[in-house]
C-alpha cells in the first residue's frame, strides 16, 4: 500500500504510483498517456472538422475501423498513419516535440 502523506506533487504522485522515469511500469504509463492524448487530439480534431468517423477514414485512406480504434486509444500508430490521417484528412499539421 503506498503512503500519500507527503506527496505534494502530481510529478511526486506519478513516481510512487507509477515509479520513476526509465523503468518498465513507469515507461508503460507514459506510453499510455501518450495514446491517450492522441487519441482525445484526434476525436477533438474530427468532430471540429464535421466530418464521421468513415468520412474521415475514407479522406485519409484508411478504414473507419481502425479511426474508432485510434479514438478509443486501442491501436499502434505509425508517425506516417497519423500525419497522413492530420494532413489528408482533417487539413491540419502535426508538430513533434523531443523531450
Amino acid at each position: 500500500m503506498n503512503d500519500y502523506k507527503n506527496i505534494k506533487t502530481f510529478d511526486e504522485l506519478i513516481d510512487l504510483e507509477h515509479g520513476k522515469i526509465g523503468t518498465q511500469n513507469r515507461n508503460k504509463y507514459e506510453e499510455g498517456s501518450q495514446m491517450f492524448i492522441v487519441s482525445e487530439m484526434l476525436k477533438s480534431a474530427r468532430k471540429e472538422a464535421k466530418l464521421t468517423q468513415e468520412q474521415l477514414a475514407e479522406k485519409a485512406g484508411t478504414k473507419k475501423s481502425y479511426i474508432s480504434k485510434l479514438e478509443n486509444g486501442k491501436g499502434n500508430i505509425q508517425l506516417s498513419t497519423l500525419i497522413r490521417i492530420f494532413e489528408q484528412g482533417l487539413n491540419k499539421k502535426i508538430g513533434l516535440t523531443f523531450l
